[in-house]
């Protein structure tokens, strides 16, 4: 599965100067968050494919008025083509505002998701805002990362984790890619096509187990 990545500045060459063959070959559309919702309804209306999404810290305004044509998958399970994504959008809290969470309100929110993800057989990618702590956030609080992911990649070692919030723009220092165990995890600042290569022991959710793990949206 090819995947455009998404995130925190809208790309010029996906917007002011569209073309269609731009995103040709690619089999989903991932919005990592901070992004303007009229640019991710333009790509779900010009794509001819899925946007899926999760929030960032600065999209209070998708409250009142979310993307067009887009998927949120917040604190979902999503499932396209047999690939199960999890979504888990915002950032630390460090300041008043919603879309914002502190370790332990992150921890509740996963516990929430145990269940449905057992029920589906694991997963396969991480959606989220904010990075893992200590692999591509900063120090400062507002772009600090949640510990509370680890609970995630080490109970079911998905192999990709897309993420936002922290703009390669900010220093040489941060970099698009980091490993953890066997989870390969992406900044999606801008935008960035993943190849998604699903190993082949990898057994897809059956039948029964997306049966079992609604509420979750499942496209073919």
């Amino acid at each position: 599965m090819r995947i455009l990545a998404v995130s925190d500045e809208e790309s010029k060459g996906l917007w002011d100067y569209f073309a269609p063959e731009k995103l040709k070959g690619i089999d989903l559309i991932v919005s990592c968050g901070d992004l303007d919702a009229n640019y991710v309804s333009f790509l779900a209306t010009m794509a001819h494919v899925p946007v899926i999404y999760v929030h960032g810290n600065h999209d209070e305004a998708y409250d009142r008025k979310p993307p067009g044509g887009a998927v949120c998958i917040d604190d979902q399970v999503f499932s396209y083509h047999g690939v199960r994504f999890v979504g888990l959008g915002g950032s630390c809290r460090y300041r008043p505002g919603s879309w914002q969470y502190t370790e332990t309100q992150m921890r509740k929110r996963i516990k929430r998701l145990r269940g449905r993800i057992d029920r589906m057989g694991g997963f396969d990618v991480l959606v989220t805002h904010a990075p893992l702590r200590g692999c591509g956030d900063l120090s400062d609080l507002p772009h600090r990362g949640f510990a509370a992911f680890r609970d995630l990649l080490d109970a079911y070692a998905p192999p990709l984790m897309l993420h936002g919030h922290v703009h390669l723009s900010y220093g040489a220092n941060v970099l698009r890619e980091h490993l953890y165990g066997k989870t390969r995890i992406v900044n999606g600042f801008e935008r960035y096509v993943v190849e998604l290569n699903l190993p082949s022991d990898r057994r897809p959710p059956t039948f029964w187990q997306r049966l079992l793990g609604r509420p979750h949206r499942i496209i073919r």
